[in-house]
Formats: structure tokens, C-alpha cells, sequence
């Protein structure tokens, strides 16, 4: 699937995929990676070391310090797949240093798929379904 580089980098990994946005702010532990909104479908669910897949942000502009945190922490995703990036996710992975690309079609990707994520050329490839 192409899409759009938001941050370089190339990784390959297991996908965590969530249907609904992600809020970092509030939504996940800086410290340990695991999401803590509640009712959210991802939470209890550790996004270190996952490519992180879901369809936007949302929520506070202190979100994209907390991606860094993540990064800084040691918890944060290896990579992030968005069908739309926002600006507060964009800034984080930029900071962060963390692979990221959207225009993705994130239907088709599903929770465990091993995937590998160019973001250099915006592309992502499922490499084998869960």
C-alpha cells in the first residue's frame, strides 16, 4: 500500500491496530506504554515495540510530548500507521524519531499481521495475516 512519509524510517513488525483514534495524552502510560483510557479497545494493551495502527489522533496538543516520552521511556511503537495523520501526532513522531506513514488503507490491516513499514517511500506491506 503506498501512502505518505510523516517521519522516515524503515521497520518491520507486529501489528496493534485500533478502530477508533488515539489520544496519547491521558490514553496511555508515558512510562510503561500501556493504554489506560477506559474503554478504549486497545486498553490494557502495550504499544512498545508494536507498529501502531489506527485511523487518527485526537485529543490535547501535550499528546505529541508524550510520544516522545514514549520514545524517551523506552515503550514507544516501532512504527505508526494512520489513515490521517494530524498535527499532533506528526509532531510527535517527528520529535520522536519514530516511522510513520499515512494514506494507508488500515482496513486491511488487522491486529498481528507482521507488516513492514517503509516510510521513506510511504509504503507499507503486509508480510504475513495473523
Amino acid at each position: 500500500m503506498n501512502g505518505r512519509m510523516i517521519s522516515p524510517g524503515n521497520v518491520k513488525g507486529t501489528a496493534l491496530v485500533s478502530r477508533e483514534p488515539v489520544g496519547f495524552y491521558g490514553c496511555i502510560n508515558i512510562k510503561t506504554g500501556v493504554v489506560i483510557e477506559k474503554g478504549h479497545p486497545l486498553e490494557g494493551k502495550c504499544v512498545k515495540d508494536r507498529i501502531l495502527v489506527f485511523p487518527c489522533g485526537k485529543g490535547s496538543t501535550v499528546g505529541s510530548y508524550v510520544i516522545y516520552g514514549l520514545q524517551k521511556n523506552g515503550v514507544a511503537p516501532k512504527a505508526i500507521i494512520n489513515k490521517e495523520t494530524e498535527t499532533i501526532v506528526a509532531t510527535g513522531v517527528i520529535l520522536a524519531g519514530i516511522p510513520c506513514v499515512d494514506k494507508i488503507d488500515i482496513d486491511q490491516i488487522h491486529d498481528g499481521d507482521h507488516v513492514l513499514v517503509d516510510a521513506d517511500h510511504g509504503v507499507v506491506e503486509i508480510l504475513k495475516k495473523h
